[in-house]
């Protein structure tokens, strides 16, 4: 496979990528940027296929969040292509390791505050990068992340609408006050009510030594409910509590007339700053209970299959 270099926005013809996993480079207004690709087992390239942007937590980067989110699994499961883009950050050398420390730039209230960086394009750039590669379904492109790679999400959903069809935001609200989307975009955020990294009711959280102060889950979707033309009050029911765990989870779906969009909010109660339906190390036992009522990657899934782009 040929490497690919992307000049200002200019796209430079490539073969096209079978199964496998794949580290791509873009140079966009001088700063080399990077993502990784997993295209699944049975892809040929003879019809479009769906596509899931998952972006990684503050901190973190796209290789750390393969195995964190076990999204590949499910890309192979449900035939969709999984892209894991890179933010932007530090690279610390230590004792003969390399640790990318990147973050996003989803607003002025995340961590940080607002950049200079434009990750809206840069995602643009992404998606016309990977059309040159791999048969793109374009109105099945949604996106996902946790804490930080949510507060992204949630920004590319406002101002990238005619691209995402739908999100799914974990562990992260808004960034930004409004959000006008030229067009509808669903919305599925899932979030733990004993999350101290980035709290449900919003504020600052204990675990987040950046002292951000987030908006709250309900700041977040209400402005989607508003931006989509849903229904104020939402029809509520409870998941399943199929395991011992301390958490229960409760749905709450606002019904949106534009276009068949929705608006869900799954809180998890008793949940924390988690992926639910992932094991964690030790070392994560200070971020909470992670909900073993349910696997967020096939809710996640399942609502994308709803909610293609009309």
């Amino acid at each position: 496979m040929l490497p690919l270099l992307i000049l200002g926005l200019a796209v430079a013809q490539v073969d096209a990528i079978g199964p496998g996993d794949y580290s791509r480079k873009l140079t966009i207004e001088g700063q080399e940027r990077t993502y990784l690709v997993h295209v699944p087992k049975g892809y040929d390239g003879t019809k479009p296929y769906p596509v899931v942007l998952v972006f990684h937590g503050g901190g973190n980067n796209a290789r750390q969040w393969i195995p964190f989110c076990g999204i590949n699994e499910k890309a192979d499961q449900a035939h969709f292509v999984a892209v894991y883009p890179n933010g932007t950050g530090k690279t610390i050398h230590y004792e003969g390791e390399v640790y990318e420390v990147f973050g996003w730039n989803g607003g002025p209230r995340q961590p940080g505050g607002e950049t200079k960086i434009d990750d809206v394009a840069f995602t643009r750039a992404v998606l016309d990068d990977l059309s040159k590669v791999v048969n793109v379904d374009a109105k099945r492109v949604y996106a996902t992340g946790m804490s930080m790679g949510a507060i992204m999400a949630y920004r590319l959903a406002g101002e990238l609408s005619d691209r995402i069809a739908a999100i799914a935001p974990i562990a992260g609200p808004m960034g930004t006050e409004y959000c006008d989307p030229k067009q509808p975009v669903s919305v599925l955020h899932i979030h733990g009510t004993e999350d101290d990294a980035v709290p449900f009711t919003g504020g600052k959280g204990k675990l987040d030594p950046s002292g951000a102060d987030f908006y709250s889950a309900e700041h977040s979707i209400r402005a989607w409910v508003k931006a989509n033309g849903c229904d104020e009050q939402p029809t509520t029911d409870e998941l399943p509590d199929t395991a011992d765990d301390g958490t229960k989870a409760v749905r709450k779906t606002y019904r949106c007339v534009r276009d068949g969009a929705e608006v869900v909010l799954i809180v998890v109660q008793g949940g924390g700053h988690t992926w639910p339906g992932r094991e964690f190390g030790p070392e994560l036992k200070m971020l909470g209970k992670s909900s073993k009522d349910f696997s967020a990657n096939d809710l996640i899934w399942q609502f994308f299959k709803k909610h293609p782009k009309q």
